[in-house]
Parts: C-alpha cells; sequence; structure tokens
C-alpha cells in the first residue's frame, strides 16, 4: 500500500513538474514571439522535445502504476476465492443448529463469537482464518 502512494506521489509530482514546465515554456514562447522566425522556430522544437519528454514520463509512472493495481486486483480475486473456498467447507460443516444460530445472530446484528455456541466438529480446516459465513 505504501508503494501505492508513494507512486501516486511521485506521479502528482511529474504532474506538477510538467505543468510548470509548460507554463516556463508558454511564457518563453510568447515572450520570444518577438524574435526572428527562425529563433521561434528553433525554441518551437525545443519545447516540443520537453513536452515530449514529460509525457514519456508521466505515461512510464501511469504504465507503473496499473502494473501495481493489477497485481493488487489478482492478489483480491485469489483471496476472495480461498475464503469462498473456506465459506463453502464451514456451511457443509456445520449442523443444522449451527446454522440456525448463526442465522439468528446475522438478523440481530448479534456477534457470532458472543453468546455460547455448541463447538464446530472438527474437522480438515483446522487452520480457519476466523472468517464466517
Amino acid at each position: 500500500m505504501r508503494d501505492k502512494g508513494l507512486a501516486r506521489a511521485g506521479a502528482a509530482e511529474q504532474d506538477r513538474d510538467g505543468m510548470a514546465l509548460k507554463l516556463l515554456f508558454w511564457e518563453l514562447e510568447k515572450h520570444l514571439k518577438s524574435s526572428s522566425g527562425a529563433s521561434v522556430v528553433a525554441i518551437d522544437n525545443k519545447i516540443e522535445q520537453a513536452m515530449d519528454l514529460v509525457k514519456s514520463h508521466l505515461m512510464y509512472a501511469v504504465r507503473e502504476e496499473v502494473e501495481v493495481l493489477k497485481e493488487q486486483i489478482k492478489e483480491l480475486i485469489e483471496r476472495n476465492t480461498q475464503l469462498e473456498q473456506e465459506n463453502n467447507l464451514l456451511k457443509t460443516l456445520a449442523s443444522p443448529e449451527q446454522m440456525a444460530q448463526f442465522q439468528a445472530q446475522v438478523q440481530t446484528g448479534g456477534s457470532p463469537t458472543g453468546t455460547t455456541q455448541p463447538p464446530v466438529p472438527a474437522g480438515p480446516s483446522t487452520q480457519s482464518s476466523g472468517t464466517s459465513a
């Protein structure tokens, strides 16, 4: 998460730098419009090169951020799948009484761990992460 914040901060800083560069070059171009045509063309070319450089830096930062976000999405999808499988397993191992008690607690907004509950049968999933259905 910290890397994401740093990437955004870096992208924002590059964006501000790009805008400052644009403004500087725009002012310079405006000032030099009164100069000879040849020097204005040369200045225009340099401004265009600088703008292209800023654009390429920004595109690189955006691509980097997209890759970070794609990886996070992939990890979240994997975690969601794992939790769904665990939830389905727990549902199959729970007795009807346990399921009814859980449903009642969900409807009243109570905590599933707050009251005395019948013990959950020991099954293959003894390393539960504490999630509930």
